[in-house]
């Protein structure tokens, strides 16, 4: 069991196994590799907790629920940076913030996240 602080969620607890380790973190956190995926209430969005820095969360959401239509296409490399070898192992999740009242999804940086190796990454994409 893992035990970290947080500005939003006070103390928070998970195993191990729920850690997903970012080798090169996120962009502008790459000093920042482990984070933990926390459910926002009853809403296809979660929250992307760092285990490190209890101030550093995003809002993430998996981009059927919120991006209609597009669709996030990655790389051969992200693939093998991950090891996946079953296509059920690999999710997705956009980064949302909000803007001018408005929720904007980031569609040229999702998170590729192996979930049997609960190792991830975030691609950069060209015209997404």
């Amino acid at each position: 069991m893992v035990a970290f602080n947080t500005t939003r969620f006070d103390k928070v607890e998970v195993n191990e196994d729920r850690i997903i380790r970012f080798p090169v973190g996120l962009l502008g956190f790459p000093h920042l590799h482990r984070y933990v995926l926390i459910d926002y209430k009853d809403t296809p969005l979660r929250w992307l907790q760092a285990v490190d820095d209890p101030d550093i969360a995003f809002i993430v959401a998996d981009p059927k629920s919120i991006a209609g239509d597009r669709t996030v296409t990655l790389g051969g490399d992200v693939v093998q940076f991950l090891q996946i070898e079953h296509e059920d192992d690999l999710a997705v999740l956009l980064i949302l913030r909000v803007e001018g009242g408005k929720v904007i999804a980031n569609l040229n940086g999702p998170l590729a996240i192996n979930s049997s190796r609960m190792l991830g990454v975030q691609a950069v994409l060209d015209g997404a």
